[in-house]
C-alpha cells in the first residue's frame, strides 16, 4: 500500500469525533421529532414510510455505484436488517408511542454500549479497557437518572415501549459492529440501508398497512418526511460510517448513550419540558462519562 493509501484507510480521530458529535445531534432530534410524530394521526407506519420515500429517492440515482460488491450477500443483507432502517425504525416508532422520549432514549440509546462492548467481547474476544468501562458505566448511570422522571410521565404500556426501544438498541448494535469489522464506507451505507429498505417497506405499506396520512395535517407530514429522511435516514448514516471508521465501534457507541441527555436539552425549546434536579444530575453524569471515555479511546 502506498502512502497516500495509507493516509486514506488511517483512522482519523478528528473526523471520527466530529461525526459521533454530529450523530448525537441528529439521533437527540430523532428522539423529539418521532416522539411528535407519534401524537399526531401518522402511524409508525407511515412515518418509516416518509422516512425512506426521502432517503431512498436520494439514494437510488447512486446505488449501483456505491454498491459494496466485495461483501458476501448474507453480510449485505445482514448490515441492511439491522441498520437504521425498517426493523430499527418501527421499534422506536411503536416504542415511542408507549413512552416519553427522554425515558425511551434511555434504553433505546443509553443500552447501546453495552450491546457493543458484548458484541466486541463475543466476535473478537477483545476486552475493553477498566477506564472504558468505567467511563460507560457512568453514561449509563447518568442515562438512567434522565429517564427516571420521563418514566413517571409515561403513559400507554410502559414495558411495551421498553421492550421495543431495547431491541431497536439491540439491533443497531449490530450495525455499529458491522460498519467497523467490514470497513463500510459512508456511501456505501447509503446504499446497503436506503434502497434495500425502501424497495422491500413501501410496497407492504402502500398495500397492506394502515395509515393516518389522510388525518395528519401537511406541517406534520412534512416534518417527518424531512427530518427522518434527511437526518437520521441519509445524513446519520454518513456520520455512522465515518464515526464507526474512524473512532471505533465503541467509542461511536459511547456517543449514542449521550442522547438521552441530549434529547432533553434539546426538549426545553422544542417541547417546553424542563429537566427536574436528577435528570440534571443525570446530564453532568453523562458529559463526564462520555468525556472519559473519549479520552480513555483515544489514548
Amino acid at each position: 500500500m502506498d502512502n497516500a493509501a495509507a493516509q486514506e484507510t488511517a483512522p482519523n480521530f478528528k473526523l471520527g469525533l466530529i461525526s459521533a458529535i454530529l450523530v448525537l445531534l441528529i439521533w437527540a432530534g430523532f428522539l423529539v421529532v418521532s416522539r411528535a410524530g407519534a401524537k399526531t394521526a401518522l402511524t409508525a407506519g407511515d412515518i418509516t414510510a416518509l422516512r425512506f420515500v426521502v432517503a431512498g429517492s436520494l439514494t437510488l440515482p447512486f446505488v449501483w455505484r456505491w454498491w459494496p460488491r466485495h461483501l458476501p450477500w448474507h453480510v449485505a443483507a445482514l448490515l441492511a436488517l439491522t441498520g437504521p432502517g425498517i426493523v430499527y425504525g418501527m421499534f422506536m416508532y411503536l416504542g415511542l408511542a408507549e413512552i416519553t422520549a427522554a425515558y425511551g432514549g434511555v434504553f433505546a440509546n443509553g443500552t447501546i454500549p453495552l450491546f457493543t462492548v458484548l458484541l466486541v467481547v463475543l466476535v473478537t474476544s477483545t476486552w475493553p479497557s477498566q477506564g472504558q468501562l468505567i467511563s460507560v458505566a457512568v453514561i449509563i448511570l447518568g442515562g438512567l437518572l434522565v429517564g427516571v422522571s420521563g418514566a413517571g410521565a409515561s403513559s400507554g404500556n410502559v414495558v411495551l415501549g421498553i421492550s421495543l426501544t431495547l431491541a431497536a438498541s439491540a439491533v443497531l448494535s449490530v450495525y455499529i459492529f458491522g460498519l467497523r469489522h467490514w470497513r463500510i464506507a459512508p456511501r456505501e451505507a447509503l446504499a446497503l440501508v436506503n434502497v434495500p429498505n425502501a424497495v422491500v417497506f413501501l410496497p407492504i405499506w402502500f398495500f397492506l398497512m394502515p395509515s393516518g396520512l389522510s388525518q395528519a395535517t401537511m406541517p406534520e407530514i412534512t416534518l417527518q418526511a424531512l427530518y427522518q429522511g434527511l437526518g437520521p435516514g441519509f445524513i446519520a448514516v454518513i456520520l455512522f460510517s465515518l464515526s464507526a471508521n474512524h473512532l471505533g465501534a465503541t467509542a461511536t457507541s459511547a456517543f449514542s448513550a449521550a442522547v438521552p441527555a441530549s434529547a432533553a436539552l434539546l426538549a426545553i425549546p422544542a417541547l417546553g419540558e424542563f429537566p427536574t434536579s436528577m435528570e440534571w444530575a443525570g446530564i453532568g453524569l453523562v458529559t463526564f462519562g462520555l468525556l472519559a471515555f473519549v479520552m480513555t479511546s483515544r489514548r
